[in-house]
């Protein structure tokens, strides 16, 4: 129901988009290019966002979407990259899968597939040697895993994560411990846990039993937050591949194996 709501939303949008203004007429005015009559800025949609109370979204390119009189926006909401659509009134916006009709494709999600494979890291940077281990160490294809102890959605990787090793013992997970701010005790647990170098007690964190407070004293949990943020993850979960590519947030164990042999996605997860 909500895709023929949206359908219908951006069929609408498209007939009034069709009509010709007085501008379009005349051959000084828009014509085929609505850039000569409609633009914003990312500092607009800034403003836009910080008005509808989410201050932390970044917004990373403005374009023109497949639809006349939508702009394509795409953003980092805490490390989760995503797309919503702006009309060009910029006063109402648009969060959805924006359908081709003729050949049936997913034009959002082909976006967001690309907006992923454009987002590299440098893999070399992460210290896998301080990493716990999802697997075995000789594995020949490594994923370097930013979690936080309590994300609900780093829970549910984690449980995609260890079907996966028992399909693909050439597959291995090197966790690394990133607590986020929004969390207050996921820092002590993180410390905690790398005190111990307990993939179990992560586990343990992930089905909120009841860890014992840090008994060494460690900067490893510090060093991670230095890591992340100079690597630009900002969220987690986060998926990073030798070659550079980068997924956020959590997917099934078969997409896991798709994204790690470089297969693309055809649906969202």
């Amino acid at each position: 129901m909500k895709v023929v709501i949206f359908l219908f939303v951006v069929a609408i949008a498209a007939i009034g988009a069709a009509i010709p203004s007085p501008q379009a007429l005349d051959k000084t005015g828009c014509e085929m290019n609505c850039q000569k009559c409609h633009s914003v800025t990312k500092e607009e949609i800034r403003e836009i966002l910080n008005n509808m109370k989410t201050p932390e979204v970044e917004v990373l390119k403005v374009e023109e979407s497949p639809v006349k009189g939508l702009w394509e926006v795409s953003i980092s909401n805490k490390g989760q990259l995503g797309l919503f659509y702006l009309g060009f009134a910029k006063s109402h916006l648009i969060s959805g899968s924006l359908i081709e009709v003729s050949t049936g494709k997913n034009k959002t999600m082909e976006k967001f597939t690309r907006l992923q494979e454009s987002r590299r890291i440098e893999f070399s940077k992460i210290p896998l040697h301080q990493a716990l281990v999802i697997g075995d160490t000789a594995s020949l294809k490594k994923v370097a895993v930013f979690t936080d102890p309590d994300c609900p959605h780093c829970s549910n990787l984690h449980q995609e994560m260890e079907k996966v090793i028992l399909e693909r013992k050439d597959i291995a997970f090197y966790v690394i411990l990133f607590p986020l701010s929004i969390h207050p005790d996921a820092y002590w647990k993180s410390k905690s846990i790398v005190c111990k170098k307990s993939i179990t007690m992560l586990a343990d964190a992930f089905a909120q039993k009841t860890l014992p407070k840090p008994d060494c004293d460690t900067d490893q949990v510090d060093v991670n937050i230095k890591l992340a943020e100079a690597l630009g993850i900002t969220g987690t979960p986060v998926l990073v591949l030798p070659d550079g590519r980068v997924h956020t947030g959590t997917m099934s164990a078969d997409r896991i194996i798709d994204f790690v042999d470089g297969v693309r996605p055809n649906k969202p997860n």
